[in-house]
C-alpha cells in the first residue's frame, strides 16, 4: 500500500492510498472531518467517516492531471504508465489547479512561509516554452511537482511587478498560466485572446488575459482567478472544481457523446450545490450563448468550475474561450448539445426553446439573455476595442470577427423573426 496525503493549501484533509491491485481508496482525515469549517474536496466525495474507493475516487483526482497527448508525453518522461493516477499524482501533484496538493508522507506538509522562486531570464523561458511540447509542464524536472487539466501545453509561473516571470517552488502558489501558441492550431493565441477581451466586455467575468510573445512564439498570459493576491505580497490558493470532477465523471468522459456531462446536470449541478444558485444559473446560461456566438463547440463539462471561498459555492469565471469554427478541420458538434442540435453552426430559437423545456428554464427570460448577448456582443466588436487585443495576429482576428458576426446576427435576426 502506497499512500499520498492530501492536502488543501496548508490543512491536512485525507490520503489517498493504492493497493497493489492498482486500486485507489481516499479517505477524509477524522481532525478535518470534525472541523466546524471543513469542506469537501469535491461535491462528489462529501464529508464522511468512510472510505471511498474506486470509481468514486477517480473522477476528482485524475481530474487534477493533463489531458490525453500532455499525459501521454508526461508519463513517457517519468517512466510510468499513463494510465496510472496515482503514480502521476505522486510525480506532478504538489501545484494542482485549486488549493489541492499531493505530498508523499515523508515530505514535509505545505507551508506559509516566504515565498520561493526562480526568476527566468527572456533567453530561459524562451527555451522553456520551445521545450514544453515535447516537456508539459516541465516534466522530470528537479524539485517541480506541476499539475494543470487540459489538452494544450501550459506551464504555471508567477509574475510579480507585471513583468517578472519566475517559476514558484516549494508551497509557493503560481499565478499565472502561459498558454503558448500549439504549432498544429496557428492563430490560437490571438483567437483566445480576442474571445476572453469580447466575453469581459459582453458584460462576462473572465479572467484577466494578455498575449506576450516568447521568442518567436505567441503566448496567452491568463491570471488564475483561484489565487488571492494578499495585502503583505502573498498569494493564497482558492479550492476550486471542474464541472467533470463535481458532478463525478472521470475525464475521459467530459464529452456529452462520450457519455458526460448534459446541460441539465450542469444547471442541476448550480441549482442544487451552489450558495447562489439563481444568479450562476443566470450566469453560466450567458457564458453558454456566448461560447455559441464565438463558435466554440469545445465548450465541454471541465471548462466549467465550480470556486469555493469564505463559506461559498459559486460558478467560477469562464476560460478557455476559443472560436474553434475558425479551423475548418475541427468537429462543429457542441461538446453539450442545445436542444439536440447536432452542429454550432445551425443552432435556432427553437433550439433554445426545447433546451429550456428540458432544463426547466423559462423561456422568456432565456430569449432576453439571447438578445442581449447578441446585441452586447455585436457592439463590442464593432467597436474596434476587441480587436486590439488580438493586433499582432491582424488577419485571425478579421477573421474570426467575421465569424463572430454572421453567428451572432444569425441568430439575432432569427430570434426577432420568431
Amino acid at each position: 500500500m502506497k499512500r499520498l496525503v492530501v492536502y488543501l493549501n496548508n490543512e491536512q484533509v485525507g490520503a489517498l492510498d493504492v493497493n497493489d491491485s492498482g486500486l485507489l481508496e481516499f479517505r477524509y482525515a477524522p481532525e478535518w472531518t470534525s472541523r466546524p469549517d471543513a469542506v469537501p474536496l469535491s461535491r462528489s466525495l462529501p464529508l464522511q467517516s468512510d472510505a471511498f474507493r474506486g470509481k468514486h475516487v477517480k473522477p476528482f483526482f485524475a481530474g487534477l492531471l493533463p489531458d490525453e497527448g500532455p499525459r501521454r508525453q508526461v508519463a513517457r518522461i517519468l517512466g510510468i504508465s499513463e494510465s496510472n493516477d496515482f503514480a502521476m499524482l505522486e510525480r506532478i501533484g504538489g501545484e494542482c489547479a485549486g488549493a489541492v496538493s499531493l505530498l508523499p508522507e515523508d515530505t514535509p506538509p505545505p507551508t506559509a512561509g516566504p515565498m520561493q522562486v526562480r526568476e527566468f531570464s527572456e533567453s530561459e523561458l524562451e527555451n522553456i516554452i520551445a521545450e514544453l511540447p515535447r516537456r508539459p509542464l516541465m516534466a522530470g524536472s528537479e524539485g517541480l511537482r506541476l499539475s494543470l487539466a487540459g489538452a494544450q501545453p501550459k506551464l504555471p509561473v508567477l509574475i510579480r511587478d507585471g513583468a517578472a516571470v519566475a517559476l514558484p517552488l516549494g508551497s509557493t502558489p503560481s499565478t499565472h498560466i502561459i498558454k503558448p501558441e500549439p504549432a498544429q492550431f496557428p492563430g490560437l493565441t490571438a483567437i483566445e485572446a480576442l474571445c476572453m477581451t469580447l466575453a469581459s466586455a459582453a458584460g462576462l467575468n473572465v479572467p484577466a488575459v494578455t498575449v506576450r510573445p516568447v521568442g518567436n512564439t505567441p503566448c496567452l498570459v491568463v491570471q488564475r482567478y483561484d489565487r488571492i493576491h494578499n495585502a503583505d505580497g502573498t498569494v493564497t490558493r482558492v479550492h476550486q472544481e471542474d464541472f467533470c470532477q463535481a458532478l463525478g465523471f472521470p475525464p475521459d468522459r467530459k464529452y456529452q457523446q462520450e457519455g458526460g456531462p448534459l446541460l441539465r446536470d450542469c444547471i442541476g449541478l448550480l441549482r442544487t450545490w451552489s450558495t447562489a444558485p439563481a444568479r450562476d444559473v443566470v450566469d453560466f446560461l450567458d457564458g453558454l450563448i456566448f461560447n455559441v456566438l464565438i463558435g466554440n463547440a469545445d465548450a465541454h463539462g471541465k471548462n466549467y468550475s465550480m470556486l469555493y471561498r469564505d463559506g461559498e459555492r459559486r460558478l467560477a469565471p469562464f476560460y478557455d474561450l476559443v472560436c474553434t469554427r475558425a479551423w475548418s478541420e475541427l468537429d462543429t458538434m457542441p461538446a453539450m448539445k442545445i436542444g439536440g442540435c447536432d452542429s454550432i453552426d445551425t443552432i435556432t430559437p427553437e433550439h433554445w426553446q426545447n433546451m429550456a423545456k428540458e432544463t426547466n428554464i423559462g423561456w422568456p427570460g432565456l430569449r432576453e439573455r439571447i438578445d442581449h448577448l447578441c446585441t452586447k456582443t455585436l457592439a463590442s466588436l464593432r467597436s474596434g476595442i476587441v480587436l486590439r487585443a488580438a493586433s499582432h495576429d491582424e488577419a485571425m482576428a478579421q477573421r474570426v470577427t467575421a465569424i463572430i458576426e454572421e453567428q451572432a446576427s444569425r441568430l439575432l435576426r432569427s430570434l426577432l423573426g420568431g
